[in-house]
């Protein structure tokens, strides 16, 4: 019998054929068009979102799952007497932490334990296939546990956008304000750092944003001996597997996982946007 149970919140961006061979519960935050509300990832795909927002005059925004929601995901985990690990959003971007964390101090009687990754998206998912490995091996709560602690302390993700409008509108952009009104002929290079978005550099064009993030891998790589990779793309698969290659071209120990980024995140990073996360491949190292 499992003694853990895995639940996280949409913005993990699980590969479909992820969730399909493993056992991870997923909370869905919400996508709003106007009066109209999908499910991440259920009622919406990620090619339809970005259809749907390149196209649509209407600003889309998001909400976080409701105390409810993950109560019924926390219930029906441990129904067979299990552990829940929950992992959500950074709470610096998202109040999914607090509604899941209200959640779990209403089930006293059960053993849930919410984490706030300090992440999202390429980072998040990370974290959620690291901790299904150890829950698959026969580890425990407080092995898993570590191991998202782990994670969390040892990975790196650096992203780009196509513009700095969509963080500004959903008060995503943190100490990239400072970058607002300098923007009309450079990209920006952010950090997902402690659950803050932070800039790190400005290059001129998107090739060098793609070199900037390749080489940081490739550093990476050479320190760690070998890593796991996460490319995350909105809608521009051409750019994350054009990535990947470079990183495999110089990297022959990477290992390197390519992810649609999903509706929530789009809605705040926009069109065009792409990260990676990177950490040890061995967390000893």
């Amino acid at each position: 019998m499992t003694t853990v149970r895995l639940v996280c919140d949409s913005t993990a961006d699980l590969e479909a054929d992820f969730r399909l061979a493993h056992d991870v519960t997923v909370v869905p935050l919400k996508v709003l068009f106007g009066d109209e509300v999908f499910e991440d990832g259920v009622d919406l795909t990620a090619t339809q979102f970005y259809e749907r927002m390149r196209h649509s005059t209407v600003n889309p925004r998001t909400s976080q799952p409701t105390p409810a929601e993950f109560a019924t995901a926390f219930t029906q985990a441990t129904r067979s007497g299990a552990s829940v690990i929950c992992t959500t959003i950074s709470a610096d971007l998202s109040g999914t932490f607090a509604s899941a964390s209200q959640a779990a101090g209403a089930l006293k009687d059960h053993d849930i334990t919410v984490i706030d990754t300090r992440t999202a998206t390429v980072g998040h998912n990370a974290i959620v296939h690291a901790a299904v490995e150890a829950v698959e091996r026969g580890a425990g709560r407080e092995e898993v546990v570590a191991t998202i602690r782990s994670v969390m302390s040892n990975t790196k993700l650096l992203f780009s956008v196509e513009t700095l409008e969509y963080l500004r509108r959903g008060g995503r952009i943190g100490g990239a304000r400072a970058l607002i009104g300098s923007m009309l002929d450079i990209k920006p290079i952010l950090e997902l750092r402690d659950g803050i978005i932070e800039p790190v550099a400005r290059v001129r064009t998107f090739a060098r944003v793609l070199d900037h993030l390749a080489d940081a891998a490739v550093e990476a790589s050479a320190r760690w001996k070998a890593i796991e990779v996460t490319i995350g793309h909105a809608d521009r698969p051409d750019v994350a597997h054009s990535l990947a290659d470079r990183i495999r071209a110089r990297a022959a120990d990477a290992d390197i996982r390519v992810i649609d980024v999903g509706p929530v995140i789009g809605c705040h990073a926009g069109p065009g946007a792409a990260g990676i996360a990177f950490r040890p491949l061995h967390l000893g190292n």
